[in-house]
């Protein structure tokens, strides 16, 4: 693995690209006829964050052989306001009032002036995908189709005790962990690379992407605002994580009674006896042993690859990543 200074430098340096190239999008088009709806969607758009999904996008298709970033920044900018996107409609459904510690767009606009700038982000994205090849506008479609189906899915899982692990399996592949992989997949075929490379890149995203839902799913019940994300919002609007679907899968008896019932009207004096029946059924410890696997197979695919600079800027990303440590 690349020394942390250097992989933070590296990976810096990406995402200046990014941000430089989101900023020009952001000005072209507030100076056309879509200015009010960029002038509401800046707010979250520019807002910061990590940009994994265009940095991945970038490092794959280096890694995968292009050896410029030009063909492939309007699909890695596609990617990031697609996920955008999906964030401002995700607020609104939640009902979120901050998100990166700015009030939400349905907060300060309304609720009927999110579900546009939400869809306003979607068409941008989709249009820049669609400068792509027909195989990658498909792949994109599709893309956002699973996200949909994904968001949905979990909606309907709200609070609902009988989701099983295939449930939860089927929302984070749609939601999370698909956009992902076709990010690096598609990274892969703009650098004409072989089959075998594209499917290993798509192989390592999804991973990757599982992997990254796993960890949100802890930070929610242990984690801080350092570690970026403050406890409990899952467990507040009722959405069916893994060790909760894992604690009402092991637990039986009183145990079972008392965590279905904490579940069902949860607050945060419930905190203490949530966390020790979680202790009780081994799910804190299973889901960071499904982390660790999900990690390990993912970076067995990317090792699949020619060793490259690209490549071991990808490992590191994936395992300090997954480690909130970036």
């Amino acid at each position: 693995m690349v020394e942390l200074d250097a992989l933070q430098a590296e990976l810096s340096s990406r995402r200046d690209i990014v941000e430089n190239a989101l900023e020009e999008l952001v000005q072209s088009e507030l100076a056309g006829p879509s200015s009010d709806a960029m002038r509401m969607a800046r707010s979250i758009l520019m807002a910061g964050g990590k940009r994994w999904r265009p940095v991945l996008t970038l490092l794959a298709h280096e890694a995968a052989g292009g050896d410029s970033h030009t063909p492939i920044l309007d699909l890695a900018l596609s990617f990031e306001l697609i996920h955008t996107a999906t964030l401002v409609h995700d607020d609104l459904n939640d009902g979120a009032r901050l998100r990166r510690g700015a009030p939400t767009l349905h907060t300060t606009y309304g609720d009927a002036e999110a579900i546009v700038v939400g869809d306003y982000l979607f068409a941008i994205g989709f249009g820049l995908g669609a400068k792509s090849e027909d195989r990658i506008v498909d792949a994109v479609m599709r893309t956002c189709s699973a996200i949909a189906a994904g968001e949905l899915k979990q909606m309907n899982h709200i609070r609902d005790l009988t989701t099983r692990p295939e449930d939860y399996d089927e929302i984070v592949r749609g939601k999370t962990a698909g956009p992902f992989s076709i990010a690096c997949g598609s990274a892969a075929v703009v650098a004409g690379a072989s089959e075998e490379v594209v499917a290993h890149l798509e192989s390592f995203g999804m991973g990757i992407g599982i992997a990254f839902q796993m960890v949100d799913d802890l930070l929610d019940l242990t984690g801080d605002v350092h570690m970026g994300k403050p406890r409990g919002t899952d467990v507040h609007e009722g959405k069916m994580t893994l060790p909760l679907i894992h604690a009402l899968t092991m637990l039986h008896g009183e145990s079972r009674n008392r965590i279905a019932e904490i579940l069902a009207d949860f607050n945060d004096s419930h905190w203490d006896e949530l966390l020790l029946l979680l202790e009780e059924a081994g799910s804190l410890e299973y889901t960071m042993n499904l982390i660790e696997t999900q990690l390990m197979t993912a970076l067995d695919h990317l090792r699949s690859l020619p060793e490259s600079p690209a490549r071991r800027l990808m490992e590191g990303l994936a395992e300090i990543s997954i480690g909130r440590r970036v």
